[in-house]
């Protein structure tokens, strides 16, 4: 069934007046019916650590917006109006949403999830036993692997178009400080620990700094690194300001667990979180 619907969602992308045939919505639909149950991902890992990303799977998502009516929900005082549903049974899918954390319809949510009072976007895949806290936001198609902690307010950046954009990535064992900001496709690797206020950008230089030689990186933070803010002087015709810059200052010690091997690396490096 899969490339019956990739084969109709690509034609309707194409000419949108075939969206007024049923064939072509329930295509639509499927697909996002499938992400959302995470059997389809906008992106994938692929075996040599690389990522995929499904282009067809975004037109799909954009195209639902289209075929979506817009109503109100009313929950008084409160009163929404939009053209999304909102997940549902969160017991049965073994997710614990705080209110008020919302989900939309189409956002994958795996089993142990927490969700406190937060916001995960259509297209997203959001791993089994990760931690969304408190107003931190997952953006559309963005993917946030197992075991990860977003701490409060980091704001993860969707993307839908350009189509061949890689959304933001989150691999597994990720811990994310509060405030942190990843957009514009970043990747960022296993087990790799971003301390607080880190904002991290296509055009964000990161500098390995733990060495004797700076090593730059540009939208990848190499797995179990561990992050600082930091900045460098740069000259403009107006003089030399201080830009914004991401600092690698030492990875975690693959001789501990997880939880150990952070602790060490907050108490090591003096990373705030």
């Amino acid at each position: 069934m899969q490339q019956e619907w990739q084969v109709a969602v690509e034609a309707a992308f194409s000419n949108r007046d075939l969206l007024k045939d049923e064939q072509y919505t329930n295509a639509v639909r499927a697909v996002i019916e499938e992400v959302d149950k995470g059997r389809l991902r906008v992106a994938e890992p692929l075996p040599n650590g690389g990522w995929q990303v499904n282009e067809w799977v975004k037109k799909a998502i954009l195209m639902y917006f289209g075929i979506q009516q817009m109503k109100t929900w009313e929950l008084p005082p409160f009163e929404f109006y939009d053209k999304m549903d909102l997940k549902k049974d969160y017991a049965s899918l073994g997710v614990r949403a705080v209110p008020h954390a919302v989900a939309r319809y189409g956002a994958y949510i795996a089993r142990n999830v927490i969700l406190m009072p937060s916001y995960v976007n259509i297209g997203a895949y959001v791993g089994e036993g990760t931690m969304v806290d408190t107003w931190a936001t997952v953006g559309s198609c963005a993917q946030i692997g197992a075991g990860v902690h977003l701490s409060g307010g980091v704001g993860i950046g969707g993307v839908l178009e350009p189509l061949q954009a890689t959304p933001v990535i989150v691999e597994d064992g990720c811990f994310l400080g509060s405030r942190c900001i990843v957009v514009e496709g970043v990747v960022v690797e296993k087990e790799a620990v971003l301390g607080a206020n880190v904002v991290l950008t296509q055009s964000t230089k990161i500098i390995d700094v733990s060495g004797a030689s700076p090593i730059e990186y540009k939208g990848r933070i190499p797995a179990r690194s561990v992050v600082i803010p930091g900045s460098y002087a740069k000259k403009f015709p107006a003089g030399e300001y201080h830009v914004n810059c991401a600092l690698i200052i030492g990875a975690r010690k693959p001789s501990t667990d997880l939880k150990t091997s952070l602790n060490e690396a907050l108490r090591a490096f003096n990373v705030s979180v």
